[in-house]
């Protein structure tokens, strides 16, 4: 006999016996009350690998009573996807059917259009999941026909349970009677980092690798040296890098560092130097200039050193710029600029600015200050201002010479 893994075997059949989600499936959940309301909207649910997708699409299929089809985008075919949909068309089918299709992602756009002329007829209800944003993933034509839903990792408080109940069904299965205690249910729980599937995968090692008890020690042995989801390829992965992003602008140190931890701990030093260095530039820029050459020594002492060492210059560098002061305002100003351009401004440079000629160009290391009032914008944009000082102390100082060169050159 095959060997079915625990998580499986243990898959909930209603929601009342799901974990986490609960703004899904809870009593108040979207789409709970969707479906005792009778309404079945096509679906997409996206979301991390063990947060319930696939158990969600079994209890959505049997509140529906349609003919329930599954298929896996990395395995099947166009083909595949027709044979079920022509069954719409038959008398078993005739109500319409439910197609659940995991893994949408790995579905090229032509597959995924080949889906659109039957979920507007109504002949097919199509529930579809993905790990990957879908808005990025998926065909915006597939995607305005559905209600996408977001499943989100399972806390350790909610996984608990459905560990406490997956550990008494294996003493009941097996006729042993292995002990174990509520803190290790707790640290199993952990070590799962929000996938449900991964925790009851550790359980199920743990139990068979003890002789009476799950203690500390065997649990170590199993447990993995890194919690959590990372995939370099994937969204996960963004969101750590915009999460560390964000807690630098926010001035965060903490926050910082914990994400800065959670990338380096996932392998990824080069994505770490590449993002502190657009934020040296994005959102410290002209409150602190060295900042960018700071990090940028950070970095490249870090590529250098390699992992595990490399986290020392980096964490330095992630500190630093946490407790900088912020402006984006030359960003900002580039943004305007570019908008500019984009919109086909500017085309025409001033003549004086032009080479071979430079008719009429004036040195500015001539006049006072290195300064003289000229025209440098295009005629269409020369009135036009893009930058605008920020309130930072270095800011300020650069403000105040800025202004000073323009008014001595309005009294001259």
């Amino acid at each position: 006999m095959a060997y079915q893994p625990l998580a499986d075997r243990m898959r909930p059949k209603s929601f009342d016996d799901m974990v986490g989600q609960s703004h899904l499936f809870g009593l108040r959940g979207t789409i709970r009350r969707l479906l005792e309301n009778n309404r079945f909207p096509n679906m997409i649910f996206s979301g991390p690998p063990g947060t319930g997708k696939t158990t969600a699409a079994n209890i959505v299929a049997s509140y529906s009573g349609l003919p329930f089809h599954k298929l896996n985008a990395t395995t099947c075919t166009l083909t595949d996807v027709k044979n079920v949909i022509a069954e719409s068309s038959q008398l078993f089918g005739s109500d319409g059917i439910l197609l659940y299709l995991d893994e949408i992602q790995y579905f090229n756009r032509k597959q995924q259009q080949s889906l659109l002329e039957c979920l507007e007829s109504g002949r097919v209800t199509l529930i579809a999941s993905t790990t990957e944003n879908p808005y990025y993933a998926l065909y915006s034509a597939l995607i305005s026909r559905s209600a996408v839903f977001e499943f989100k990792p399972v806390s350790p408080e909610d996984c608990t349970p459905a560990i406490v109940r997956a550990f008494d069904f294996l003493n009941e299965e097996s006729g042993k009677s292995i002990k174990a205690n509520q803190d290790i249910f707790k640290k199993i729980a952990m070590y799962g980092g929000g996938d449900v599937r991964r925790s009851l995968g550790i359980l199920e090692n743990a139990y068979y690798a003890s002789d009476d008890e799950i203690t500390e020690d065997v649990l170590s042995e199993l447990a993995p040296s890194y919690v959590g989801s990372f995939d370099a390829a994937g969204d996960v992965h963004y969101d750590l890098l915009s999460c560390l992003q964000k807690s630098i602008r926010g001035s965060d140190p903490d926050a910082a560092l914990f994400y800065l931890a959670r990338i380096l701990a996932g392998g990824d030093l080069l994505s770490a130097c590449r993002r502190l260095q657009v934020i040296a530039s994005e959102d410290i820029g002209a409150a602190y200039p060295l900042a960018a050459v700071i990090v940028r020594a950070c970095t490249e002492s870090a590529k250098e050193l390699g992992l595990p060492e490399a986290a020392i210059p980096l964490s330095n560098a992630a500190v630093m710029l946490a407790t900088s002061p912020k402006s984006n305002a030359a960003h900002i100003a580039y943004e305007a600029a570019l908008a500019d351009v984009k919109a086909g401004l500017g085309v025409t440079v001033p003549e004086h600015l032009s080479s071979p000629l430079f008719r009429g160009y004036q040195y500015p290391h001539d006049f006072p200050h290195h300064y003289v009032k000229q025209q440098y914008l295009p005629n269409d944009l020369k009135n036009k201002k893009y930058f605008t000082f920020g309130d930072s102390k270095l800011e300020q100082q650069a403000k105040a010479y800025f202004d000073m060169i323009h008014q001595n050159t309005k009294k001259n």
